[in-house]
């Protein structure tokens, strides 16, 4: 097929090209499939923009409070806040990957993902321990608060990636298909 695309290849270049686009196809056929008929793509879909929503608003009363001293207690309800969101997405996450490629976590397609994404929980949980524990200062709590939110917006760009992959190889699926 590739060699058919492209005369001008050697046949051991047109093998090669076929196995790469093989090996970095995020969905099989069927996890494809599987994928688009499951209820946690939708779920994934509408919790994923609440949550950034609800990180910028936190971001922004964090900051507040962290430049001015007023509104600690939006400051520290909004994280928490985030963080529940945050909690939210990741066991609905890990139901879609188990549906979509029959593991919980770590499925190749997104094993990246999911290894940051483990940062970034573990921020947000240090958060919790520290504000619950009552370690530290308010503004101590706040600053592991904003360093989990750099590591989400990380985390985030690298969802919006494999989002884009995939509809980009969608697309190029379809075009295969017809």
């Amino acid at each position: 097929m590739v060699k058919q695309n492209n005369p001008e290849l050697t046949n051991a270049e047109s093998k090669g090209l076929a196995a790469t686009s093989q090996v970095a196809s995020l969905y099989t056929d069927d996890q494809r499939k599987r994928r688009d008929e499951s209820i946690w793509t939708l779920v994934q879909g509408i919790l994923a923009p609440i949550q950034f929503l609800v990180f910028l608003c936190s971001l922004s009363l964090v900051i507040r409070f962290l430049v001015t001293g007023e509104g600690e207690a939006a400051a520290e309800v909004s994280v928490l806040l985030k963080t529940l969101v945050l909690y939210l997405i990741m066991i609905t996450g890990s139901i879609w990957e188990k549906v979509v490629f029959d593991e919980w976590l770590f499925a190749r397609s997104f094993f990246w993902e999911d290894v940051f994404s483990m940062a970034v929980l573990a921020l947000h949980t240090a958060y919790l321990v520290m504000l619950f524990g009552g370690w530290g200062s308010v503004k101590q709590q706040l600053y592991v608060a904003l360093a989990a939110y750099a590591t989400y917006v990380i985390n985030a760009g690298q969802f919006l990636w494999k989002l884009r992959v995939a509809r980009l190889q969608g697309t190029q699926h379809m075009a295969v298909a017809a």
